[in-house]
């Protein structure tokens, strides 16, 4: 009977095993290659209604109420949350409120469940000071709310991050670059001050002259010096378009010296960026601001029946020709929002179809936040698998090396290039030695090709790459590395003292312990 039972036992896990699997991965088919029909259904029509009041709601809040005394009073409210912590015991660490969905970053933090949530609802831009050519803004201001409200008045900042829903927090608390990098910096460089409520409930001020061990130490510390609840940054006059310049280009030595090149032309080029199409394809692109542009040549490619802007540019590859068109400026800033770089052609494979972008493409694109609410477990973990987003800074000079170990670890394309000029001044991320350097951001964003993809194995592999070349990686994405590595490749010299001096240890959890990769879900 024994010998009966456990042969019936194995006949049923022989069929049950297979038809398991079949339908696991037929469900893990469904969920990634055909989430389509709910983002399509759901996720875009609330996109739409949700931009549409947001973008009411800051027009409104800027014509009626922004004003240093409201600000005062919001600034006050966050100051008591932080006082009442701190009479009440300092029972668990602090970190602001904003549900961990609403980031930019694909993860969500498990620290949030686990903290004191400080509501910290600050999101208008306050003050345009054209005299002393600065904006003043709170942290949650966006960079499609920054950018609408500064180019009608004539003005810009000079190194202003790609997409839409980006915060000034965000990028001043993390990381944010853009085509201008090369010239000005990081978004962080085009500071010039902050302020800053610690942990005992008092408010700073923060300059390169005025508690500058704060100022230089705020970037990169992901909350865990104090809460942002204000930023001045510079402001520069605005021109009408970019011309911009298309070089294909061909090979990987052609690729770097081309785009080193233009990289180093800080006087001549306005803008630089590249897309790397394969191992041994990509274009360079420069550009230079201009209020007379050849109306032949104009290209509103921000218009929602445009091509998707990575698209556009790959059929001058093909085409094997140089290239110029004139954008105009807000259109060239958020060039690749509509398709979220290239992550919407996983989501919708269609999105770039005339047809869709003819009826449809006005919804475009989702709202990263309600992408990441509607993700689910599954999902994330299929993500997580078989999906990369990263971007790595490394030295320019090493550039075809990283090309190669993205190659090796990824074989993933297109490629985003983004040039920066790096200053030696204190902080978490400067440049080896005592002078300035050039670095180049490259952001990998999608399904690696490359056989046998680990997840673990393959980001931890270059992650040692970006440490070997004295290189950093971008924090909002997935780290693999151990504290210990952590620490080798970001300077915590004064981020250290100023926790030690500004009693953060209860306050505040360390920078590690928010975004390695087990701090996240």
């Amino acid at each position: 009977m024994a010998v009966q039972y456990f042969s019936i036992l194995a006949l049923i896990s022989a069929i049950a095993f297979p038809i398991a699997y079949v339908w696991i991965k037929g469900a893990e088919y469904i969920i990634i290659q055909q989430r389509w029909i709910f983002v399509c259904l759901f996720l875009l029509p609330l996109s739409v209604v949700y931009e549409v009041v947001m973008h009411m709601r800051n027009w409104l809040a800027f014509k009626l109420y922004s004003s240093p005394q409201r600000h005062q009073q919001r600034v006050k409210k966050v100051q008591e949350q932080v006082k009442r912590w701190k009479e009440e015991g300092q029972q668990r660490p602090m970190c602001t409120a904003r549900p961990g969905w609403m980031t930019v970053s694909l993860r969500v933090g498990k620290y949030k469940a686990t903290h004191e949530r400080i509501d910290i609802n600050l999101m208008d831009v306050l003050e345009v000071d054209t005299k002393s050519r600065v904006v003043r803004v709170e942290p949650l201001v966006t960079m499609g709310q920054l950018s609408s409200t500064l180019l009608p008045l004539g003005w810009t900042i000079s190194v202003l991050p790609e997409l839409d829903d980006l915060t000034v927090g965000g990028l001043i608390m993390g990381c944010g670059i853009e085509s201008s990098s090369h010239k000005y910096g990081l978004f962080q460089h085009i500071c010039v001050g902050f302020d800053v409520v610690l942990a005992d409930g008092s408010l700073v001020h923060a300059t390169k002259e005025e508690n500058s061990d704060l100022f230089y130490s705020i970037p990169w510390s992901h909350g865990t010096l104090g809460f942002l609840v204000a930023a001045e940054i510079k402001i520069i006059p605005a021109k009408k378009y970019v011309h911009i310049h298309y070089q294909p280009v061909y090979g990987k030595e052609e690729t770097t010296r081309a785009f080193e090149q233009e990289s180093r032309k800080v006087e001549e080029n306005e803008f630089v960026e590249g897309l790397v199409y394969s191992e041994n394809e990509a274009v360079v692109m420069t550009g230079t601001f201009t209020d007379t542009p050849e109306s032949d040549k104009i290209n509103a490619i921000g218009y929602f029946w445009k091509p998707w802007f990575f698209k556009h540019v790959e059929k001058y590859l093909k085409a094997k020709e140089t290239k110029v068109e004139y954008i105009p400026l807000r259109h060239y800033y958020h060039r690749h929002t509509r398709s979220l770089f290239w992550e919407l052609q996983d989501i919708i494979p269609f999105g770039n179809h005339v047809v869709w972008r003819c009826l449809l493409g006005w919804t475009m694109p989702p709202k990263i936040s309600l992408l990441k609410l509607t993700q689910g477990e599954i999902l994330r973990r299929l993500y997580e698998q078989h999906h990369v987003v990263q971007d790595m800074l490394v030295p320019i000079e090493t550039l075809a090396q990283a090309l190669s170990c993205f190659h090796k670890e990824f074989e993933l394309y297109p490629l985003w290039l983004c040039p920066m000029y790096l200053p030696s001044i204190p902080g978490m991320v400067h440049p080896q030695g005592a002078k300035g350097q050039m670095y180049v951001d490259i952001g990998g964003y999608g399904s690696p090709k490359v056989k046998d993809f680990n997840a673990t194995r393959c980001l931890r592999n270059v992650e040692a790459f970006v440490r070997e070349v004295h290189g950093f990686q971008m924090l909002y994405a997935d780290s693999y590395m151990t504290r210990e590595e952590f620490r080798q490749m970001f300077d915590h010299t004064l981020y250290d003292k100023l926790r030690k001096e500004l009693d953060c240890h209860k306050a505040f959890p360390e920078v590690y312990d928010k975004v390695s990769r087990s701090a996240r879900i």
